[in-house]
């Protein structure tokens, strides 16, 4: 009978297995903790924490990966037309806590309960105050009515989760994220496991070696720290 190997325990340091060893599901390493720059190392290492409730910490890193390059988002039809007749703003980073706490919050289909954890989101809301984790919000009669948050370092954006309120909400910030990206050059959209959903947005299936490729050098390219609403800001005024 065929065992499959252990999965390596995390220690105090930010040492992290080599993500090719990972189980064919993605999972890599369990243990260690959610401090900021683990988490920040993991991401440039093409690993991010995922788990349930009352679980032990796991850290992934899925084959294939789902990929979106901004110039290939997929705008619908009915999108389009969410975005020329529904009157909306636009946001970045506004209320990023808002926004993670939604998503840890709004139902979802098919899903039982939430894995974005108190300790989660602590660790989220400090790498947002250090520059590196953004929202995208979606506002309607001065509401909050959809958004999502992700982490970026050089020139990807790691995609975390997103939510709505009103019908199209979460799609149209996915629209003006992708739009920001290809504004300040982004290589790419990290969206980690491959679904129809994202699929139909656009995204495509990568395999791993080919998607830690291109970390390699994304990682090294430009980023863009700090508020985002300033950079969005300021490319509307140049233009």
């Amino acid at each position: 009978m065929f065992n499959a190997p252990p999965i390596p325990r995390l220690g105090y340091d930010h040492i992290f297995p080599d993500p090719k060893e990972a189980m064919e599901e993605g999972l890599l390493a369990y243990g260690g903790d959610l401090n900021p720059d683990r988490v920040l190392t993991a991401y440039r290492k093409g690993i991010f924490p995922w788990f349930n409730p009352g679980d032990p910490i796991l850290w992934w890193s899925p084959n294939p990966r789902a990929l979106l390059f901004p110039k290939q988002f997929k705008c619908s039809r009915s999108l389009r037309r969410t975005l020329r007749n529904k009157p909306h703003d636009i946001y970045f980073d506004r209320n990023f806590e808002a926004v993670i706490r939604h998503c840890s919050t709004v139902p979802r289909e098919d899903q039982d309960g939430s894995w974005i954890t108190k300790e989660m989101i602590n660790t989220y809301l400090l790498l947002h105050q250090r520059g590196f984790a953004h929202s995208v919000e979606i506002y309607m009669d001065n509401q909050l009515v959809g958004g999502l948050y992700g982490v970026s370092i050089g020139s990807a954006f790691f995609g975390e989760s997103m939510f709505t309120l009103r019908r199209d909400a979460s799609k149209m910030a996915f629209y003006y994220l992708c739009e920001f990206a290809k504004i300040h050059g982004f290589d790419y959209i990290d969206c980690q496991m491959p679904t129809p959903h994202l699929e139909s947005l656009g995204a495509v299936a990568v395999e791993r070696d080919d998607f830690l490729d291109l970390l390699e050098i994304s990682n090294f390219k430009r980023s863009v720290l700090g508020d985002w609403q300033e950079a969005w800001e300021g490319q509307k005024d140049a233009d």
